[in-house]
Parts: structure tokens; C-alpha cells; sequence
């Protein structure tokens, strides 16, 4: 090997084809990107297939009429139709704005109230359990206390979004730093990590998988918890996916009515997949739980 280095350096053939193969490696790096991304996408769209073919032998059956249970065909139409509606856009935007606000609230929130309880016995005995509770409490039964206190209006939903999400996302931020190694805490003492210096650099990210997974949780009850504020509070000026849920209901149209849940599950796995599977794929690379392509 060490023999052949000297030629091929000196082989100006051998230099333009070194040349030519590192033109192809993006081409290569790029067909390996295609490949894993079919990979990840193939059981998923065959999942997507699977339901939809259960979907239709449920309509061939009969066993509800097809203004009841329409089918797919129709269904996807109709779906089409509302895309190419700008009132839907503005209905998706106020959603993923009322989604976003309350979420970042309840992340500060439940942030705040995590590091406290675990800095604080006193609170951890008062409000250790507490959390679980409002953890476990349905979010629709806080509605109508939210109206009678907020009115109809954008306060009673943010209030019960908060309230749905911040719990989960104190107690994995809890879960997290309770599980925190003691090899840890020491190495960081013996390198001079105390008081906040030891929170910020050793603690919280030793944290950071459990609180991800508390964030992810909360996303979940914070998303449940608006389409249930929109199907019950219902602002006339601002159109929502909820509030758009609620009139196909009352007008019985069937079509509309999956077509919007299909919009407010595509809208929750997008969300899961991008947002939450790269931060946790971006932990686990960081942490050498895989192996970096």
C-alpha cells in the first residue's frame, strides 16, 4: 500500500479519477439519505393503506348508512375542497397559534414549578402530589369552570390548554432530575459545579431525556385539550379546526367531519415526528445511543 501511494500521487489519470469519485460521493451520500427515508416512510404508508382498506370494506359492508359513514373517495374529495379554501387556512392557523402560545406558556410554567419542587422539600410534600392529580384530571372537566371565570373567549382556552399540559411537564422535569446519577453530582462538585452552576451544566442535562419526554406528553394533553376548547368555545371572529368540527356536526356532514379529524391527526403526527423525533433523535446522537451515519 505505502508502494502504490507515491504512483498514484504522481499519475495525473490517477488524480482526475480520485476526482470523479469525489463528485459521486454526494450522489452517494444523498441515495443513502433516500434510502433510509423510504425505509422510515414505507411502514407508515403502509399502515395509511392498511386503515384506509379497513375503512372501505367497513363502508361495503352496510353497516352504516353512507351519509353516516362515508367513504374514503368522498372523504379525500371533500378534504381537497377545504384546502383550497382560505377560510380552513385561517381556521389552521389559529389553532397552531392558540396550540403554540399555550404550549410555550405551559413549558415555562411547568419548567418553573419542576426545578422548584425539587429544589424544595416543603413543596415537593405540597405539591408533589397535587401534580398528579391535575395530571390524571380530564381537561374537558375544566371547561366549565374556565367559561364561568373567562367567559367565551381566548383566556378560557389558554386556561385549560395550560392547565392540561403543564402538569406532565413539571413531573418529567421531576423525573428527570430525581434520576439524576450521584456519580454526576460528584464529578460536578469536584469540578467546582455548585448551587445554580451544578443545575444549569450537570443536573438539567442529565435531566433532558425525561424532560423531552414530559414535553412530548404535555404536547399531547395540550393539543387534546384545544380541540376540546374549540369545540366548545367557539369565537365567531376567529374560525378554528374545532370550532369548523362543531358545525359539520350540527349540519350532519359527514364528509366535512372526518375530513377535519383526518386534518387535526395529521397535524399532531407532523408535529410529534418533526418537532419532538429530531430532538430526541439529536439526544440520542449526542449521547452515542446511535450511531451517526
Amino acid at each position: 500500500m505505502a508502494a502504490e501511494r507515491p504512483q498514484t500521487a504522481g499519475d495525473p489519470l490517477a488524480r482526475d479519477l480520485e476526482g470523479l469519485d469525489a463528485l459521486d460521493a454526494p450522489r452517494r451520500e444523498r441515495e443513502a439519505a433516500l434510502r433510509r427515508l423510504g425505509r422510515a416512510a414505507w411502514p407508515k404508508l403502509a399502515a395509511v393503506g392498511l386503515g384506509i382498506a379497513c375503512w372501505q370494506l367497513l363502508v361495503w359492508s352496510g353497516w352504516r348508512p353512507d351519509y353516516v359513514l362515508p367513504g374514503p373517495a368522498r372523504v379525500f374529495a371533500e378534504l381537497g375542497e377545504l384546502l383550497g379554501t382560505a377560510r380552513f387556512w385561517a381556521a389552521v392557523a389559529t389553532t397552531l397559534r392558540r396550540a403554540a402560545g399555550g404550549f410555550a406558556l405551559a413549558v415555562a410554567i411547568g419548567s418553573a414549578v419542576g426545578v422548584a419542587v425539587t429544589r424544595s422539600r416543603l413543596l415537593r410534600g405540597a405539591v408533589g402530589a397535587f401534580l398528579g392529580g391535575l395530571q390524571s384530571m380530564p381537561s374537558i372537566a375544566w371547561f366549565p369552570f374556565a367559561i364561568l371565570i373567562f367567559q367565551l373567549s381566548e383566556a378560557a382556552i389558554l386556561f385549560v390548554v395550560v392547565l392540561g399540559a403543564s402538569p406532565s411537564i413539571a413531573n418529567g422535569l421531576i423525573h428527570g432530575i430525581d434520576h439524576v446519577p450521584t456519580l454526576l453530582l460528584r464529578a460536578g462538585r469536584v469540578l467546582g459545579a455548585r448551587g445554580f452552576a451544578s443545575l444549569w451544566h450537570v443536573v438539567l442535562p442529565a435531566a433532558l431525556p425525561d424532560y423531552v419526554a414530559g414535553l412530548r406528553q404535555g404536547w399531547a394533553f395540550a393539543w387534546r385539550s384545544l380541540m376540546a376548547g374549540e369545540l366548545l368555545v367557539i369565537i365567531e371572529s376567529r374560525p378554528a379546526i374545532g370550532s369548523q368540527l362543531h358545525f359539520a356536526r350540527e349540519l350532519s356532514d359527514a364528509p366535512a367531519l372526518i375530513a377535519l379529524m383526518i386534518v387535526v391527526l395529521a397535524i399532531g403526527i407532523l408535529i410529534e415526528g418533526l418537532f419532538f423525533g429530531s430532538i430526541e433523535r439529536w439526544i440520542c446522537r449526542q449521547r452515542g445511543l446511535v450511531e451517526v451515519a
